[in-house]
This record gives C-alpha cells, structure tokens and sequence, in this order.
C-alpha cells in the first residue's frame, strides 16, 4: 500500500498554463473548465483507492479473527 499525495503533472501543467491567459478571456474559461474537470477525476480515483484499501483491511481483520 503506497500512499501518493503528490498533485498529478497534468494537473500542474493546465495550472501553469491557466496563469498565462487573462482572467475571463476566452482561453482562461476553457482551460477552466478542463482543469476543474481533472482535478474532480483525481478526487475520485483519490477516493476509490482509499474506499479499496479500507474494505481490504475489513477482510484481512476478518480472516484473522476467523482464526482465533
């Protein structure tokens, strides 16, 4: 089990380019949206993972009170 908490380099690359434009420019509300759109992505895989882990942990926490 690995735990990364490091932000994903697409996520810094939108962010880094969003800095480029003019606030309310055409390009600024596109690339808006599509970082909004990665960072939820991100959020969730974020969330499946940990939701992964927790249920693994249930079974092994399982299996060893079988054996006693």
């Amino acid at each position: 089990m690995e735990t990364i908490n490091s932000i994903p380099s697409d996520i810094l690359k939108l962010q880094k380019k969003l800095c480029e434009y003019e606030v309310d420019s055409r390009n600024y509300k596109k690339y808006k949206k599509i970082l909004t759109k990665h960072i939820k992505q991100h959020a969730m895989k974020r969330r499946v993972n940990s939701n992964i882990r927790t249920i693994e942990t249930i079974q092994e926490l399982e299996k060893s009170t079988d054996l006693f």
